[in-house]
């Protein structure tokens, strides 16, 4: 099996794929400093209780923005799994598509992931919205080129600055209001209003913006665990998708092993 990794700012996704399906996905908190043998024995446990052990790993590919990552991983691919661990956009694993922007060097390997597996699942330009650490909003034109985007706060990030600068508001868990009101009765649905009303603002207006620019109808692909707290609110995504970058890093293993 293929152990895909994404490392994100603030968490890793590993995950067992067979037959291009995903089988198992275990997530970790980002440690650029955590060795081989630490993720080792963290992983061997997971394995164990599917029953399975190193030898199910049969190749290993990592995405990811935290470049510090990649020599620990590298070695856990070489001493734990046997295998040479592949790195998305780099040789054989070499970006597909055009990078039409003014510092393509600098584009996040979880940015162009989600672009080869969008513009490998869909048809015309699209525009896809990554909850992260940091909240991406990503244009893919027809061709497939990857034409820029915009990075924004997180919503959490922006939850934390909210609480971290003020002395008397609580620290409260993002989640979607109860109902449609927008004028909170407490403190903390004031705050709760304020982030979640606010950032589905943000986004329809950000969108609204971005596909008067493209000038073509754009489908609307949202990814990311966070995505799910703004799926109910109808017409602004065309599809959620919480595989896509994982998808993405199939889809590259595949064309290294082709190469």
């Amino acid at each position: 099996m293929l152990l895909a990794v994404d490392v994100g700012n603030t968490n890793m996704v590993f995950a067992l794929v067979e037959g291009g399906e995903v089988r198992h996905r275990w997530r970790i908190a980002t440690e650029a400093r955590r060795t081989a043998d630490e993720y080792a024995v963290w992983l061997k446990q997971l394995l164990d209780i599917e029953g399975l052990g190193f030898d199910a790993v049969d190749a290993m590919i990592v995405g990811t923005v935290v470049p510090r990552a990649i020599h620990n991983l590298s070695q856990l691919a070489t001493r734990y799994c046997r295998t040479e661990l592949i790195v998305a956009g780099q040789g054989s694993a070499r970006w597909p598509l055009a990078l039409d922007v003014d510092e393509p060097q600098n584009v996040g390997a979880d940015r162009a992931l989600n672009a080869v597996a969008a513009h490998d699942a869909h048809e015309g330009d699209l525009i896809i919205v990554d909850f992260g650490t940091a909240t991406t909003f990503d244009v893919v034109d027809y061709t497939g080129a990857y034409k820029g985007g915009i990075i924004a706060p997180g919503i959490n990030l922006s939850l934390d600055a909210l609480t971290g600068k003020t002395a008397q508001l609580p620290r409260i868990a993002i989640e979607e209001p109860e109902n449609d009101s927008v004028i909170g009765r407490t403190t903390a649905s004031q705050m709760l209003i304020g982030v979640y009303w606010g950032y589905v603002g943000m986004i329809e207006g950000l969108l609204k913006r971005m596909k008067a620019e493209i000038g073509r109808p754009a489908k609307v692909i949202a990814t990311g665990g966070l995505a799910a707290l703004f799926d109910h609110n109808e017409g602004l995504f065309d599809e959620v998708d919480f595989e896509l970058t994982l998808r993405g890093l199939v889809l590259m293993h595949e064309q290294a092993v082709r190469a």
